[in-house]
């Protein structure tokens, strides 16, 4: 079993307030598990959150490093 993360376990671990997870989840973009009334986010959830809205590095184009060198 994934181990389940509160809200603000999630924000420390994004570096962002409370207020960011937990708008995550009212427009479900994040994965959650409700416990009673508690909300828990999945660690696996935050990996794949993380990893689907990384955006990779593009190669300079050549023509762009001659005209700047």
């Amino acid at each position: 079993m994934d181990r389940l993360l509160t809200v603000q376990q999630v924000a420390e671990l994004l570096g962002t307030t409370v207020r960011f997870p937990r708008r995550l989840i009212e427009e479900r973009r994040i994965e959650f598990v409700k416990v009673g009334r508690h909300v828990r986010i999945p660690a696996r959830a935050v990996a794949d959150f993380v990893a689907s809205n990384t955006v990779a590095p593009i190669a300079a184009h050549p023509a762009r490093l001659r005209a700047v060198a």
